[in-house]
This record gives structure tokens, sequence and C-alpha cells, in this order.
């Protein structure tokens, strides 16, 4: 058994890492809590990254607590700009790039995911923007003054929600994805294309079924060469194609990874005391990069930490997606699920129904005056991990 004077390690200062902490502090005041972030481990929403340009806000006024306030709140020990070297689970400890070590009790990876790179050629493919966390936020905004035109790599959830927010800098997005319809993951093709007729309405541009090739610098921005042999001539580049969870310390560590660091319902990996939350956890084989799966997966590891094993469980959690231009709630139906879309639209909403083959809902996509109906949608929906 460790030692219990040894402390609970959280890596990550992340909405995962942080609220980890807090949760664990409703229930434990007195074991030794360290949090380590590779930055400066301010308390912001990242959510909030997506929408924050029509609010005005910059990287400095999203920050809700400095790391100190948040040490001082959790009764914790923050390393702010500390990065991770090796864990060691078999001696329940973890070594850092200054050289310094650090014993456990129990440690929580929460370390997030890095943004996906496409192999774009051309010299202007190093300045390609994306936006995953604050201090890439900072660099995005601080590029944007004069800028009238920005090509948007990907028209998924990240890749939408920016378009609609930079038209609040009168900024014209033009979104690629070589996909039919943006939010291809998670509409189905009648919604997809409503969604797409809405954001053109409001100043959103698409070039769907097309990807770029290349990014070349030119004396006043950068060219894409798209793969449909066109060019597109922007100010700037974002990037907004997906995200890959950070498993590479795990898997030196030796612990099991796939997708994600794979844990079970218990969010423990395959190392005793070592757990994985967030981003970079594959729980029960399921991914979900949204906030009300950590929320869920925090609540249930504090219970465990605190002594009380308790399994995570996920109730229907649908998505809202920030474009105010097209409101849109959607709850996907789980991956092989055998049935079909049914859906109904007027010309102020649509209502989009995954209907089982044996006539249970599974899943449904309301956008504009149809997310009025999202509560009793949801009320219908069987559990997503019960």
């Amino acid at each position: 058994m460790p030692h219990p004077d040894l402390p609970t390690l959280i890596l990550g200062t992340g909405l995962a890492g942080y609220n980890l902490a807090r949760e664990i502090r409703k229930l434990d005041k007195t074991v030794p809590l360290v949090l380590v972030s590779r930055d400066a481990a301010p308390f912001y929403s990242k959510p909030m990254l997506s929408n924050a340009l029509a609010g005005g806000k910059t990287a400095e006024s999203l920050v809700m607590k400095s790391a100190d306030r948040m040490a001082e709140e959790l009764g914790a020990r923050i390393l702010a700009h500390t990065q991770v070297a090796s864990i060691d689970t078999a001696a329940r400890q973890v070594s850092f790039s200054n050289g310094e070590h650090l014993a456990y009790r129990d440690v929580v990876l929460a370390i997030g995911a890095d943004p996906i790179r496409l192999p774009l050629d051309g010299d202007g493919a190093a300045d390609v923007l994306s936006v995953n966390d604050l201090e890439d936020f900072a660099r995005f905004s601080a590029r944007l003054d004069g800028v009238q035109r920005i090509a948007i790599l990907g028209g998924g959830l990240i890749g939408c929600e920016f378009a609609n927010d930079l038209l609040a800098r009168g900024i014209v997005p033009t979104v690629l994805d070589p996909a039919p319809w943006p939010l291809g993951r998670l509409l189905p093709e009648a919604a997809g294309h409503w969604f797409q007729g809405r954001l053109e309405a409001a100043g959103v541009r698409f070039r769907m079924g097309t990807a770029a090739r290349s990014v070349t610098r030119q004396a006043d921005g950068y060219r894409l060469e798209l793969d449909d042999g066109s060019q597109l001539d922007v100010d700037l580049v974002l990037s907004a194609v997906g995200l890959r969870p950070r498993t590479g310390i795990a898997a030196e560590a030796g612990l099991a990874t796939q997708r994600g660091i794979v844990v079970d319902r218990r969010l423990a990996a395959s190392a005793p005391n070592v757990y994985a939350i967030g981003d970079c956890a594959e729980v029960d084989g399921l991914s979900l990069p949204f906030v009300m799966p950590i929320m869920q997966q925090v609540r249930a590891l504090a219970q465990t930490l605190a002594g009380t094993p308790t399994d995570v469980r996920y109730p229907a959690m649908p998505v809202l997606v920030k474009t105010p231009a097209v409101p849109t709630v959607v709850a996907p139906p789980a991956a092989g699920t055998e049935g079909a879309w049914q859906v109904e639209d007027d010309r102020d909403g649509l209502t989009a129904r995954f209907v089982a083959s044996d006539g249970s809902l599974r899943g449904f996509a309301v956008l504009g005056s149809a997310t009025a109906g999202k509560q009793a949608l949801t009320a219908q929906l069987p559990s997503t991990l019960s």
C-alpha cells in the first residue's frame, strides 16, 4: 500500500484536473494535493475559447483565477511551468524535466489532447494556427488586427464555432472540409445542410468536399492550393481538424493505450494507483471530449480516491454547439446503433430523431427554434454508460 502521507498527484490543470481537485476537497480536506501544469496554470473555461471574440474577451479576461488563487482555495501545491519527463509506476514516482522527482499515493493523468496537424505542403504550412488552450488563443487573437479573410480547416464542432465567432469581428471565414456537410460526425445529412444554410446566411462561407493541399506565403497573406485544383487567398489560416489524446507519457510508462489512455469504469489505468480523466482518457472504450463527461468522471474518481470505489456513469449528454447564428443541440446515437434518422423541418427549426429498430429513441439533433424541445427529447434517451 502507498504511504498515506504521500500526495495525490494530478497531472494537468485544465477543466478535468482542477475540477477533480475541487471534488476531492469536498470529500477530503487533509489529503496532500499537488497539481502539475506545463503552463502558468490559470483557471479558465476552455470551451469559451471558441466564442470569446463575440463577447469581446481577451486571453487575460478569460482567466477566472490565477494559479496562486487556486492553490489557496484548494489547499494544494501547484507546480506551474513544469514538464513531466516520466512516470515510474512501480516506484510510484513522477520525474520532471528539471531533474526533480515526486513520489505519489495516487497519480491522475489529466493531460488533455493535442491538435491534429494536417500534412500540408508549402512554406506557409508552419504558420497555420490552432487554438487548444489559452496561450494558443492569445497568439490567435493577436493576429486578427486588420484580418478580413480566414480559412478554417475543418467543418466540425470547433471549426464551425470559430467561424460563427469570427463574424463578430467583421471577418469572413471560409470553412473547408472533405466531408459533404458540416458537423458530419454529429448531424445527419438534412440537418447538416440546414445548419450550413443558416451559417451561410449569417456570413460564413463553406467549401465542403474540399481540402487544402498546401499553404504558401504571399505578400499580403497566404494562398491555399485545394485538392479540387482551385486556390483560395486569405489573411490567416486556422486548423480545427480535431484532437488526438496525449498518450505518449502513459505509453512510455507501460500503461495500456489505444485511442486514449485505457481506463476502466473507475477511471483506473493498467497500473495500480494510476488514473486518467478528460480528453486523454478512453473510458470503457469511449473517448468523449466534452464537459459533461468530464464532470461525471471527476465526481466518480473523487469518491474512489476518497475511499469509496465508484464507477463512472454517463447519463444522456447532449452537446450544445456554440453557434448563435443557428442554435444547435445534438445527441448522436452510439456507434453501431441500428436504426434511421427521421427529420422534420420548417423555416425556423429542424428536429431529427434517430429511431432504433425497436422504435426507441437513440439520438437526436434540434436546430433553430426546435432547440426548445431538447429537454423532452433528452428524457427519452438511454444512458450513454449506465
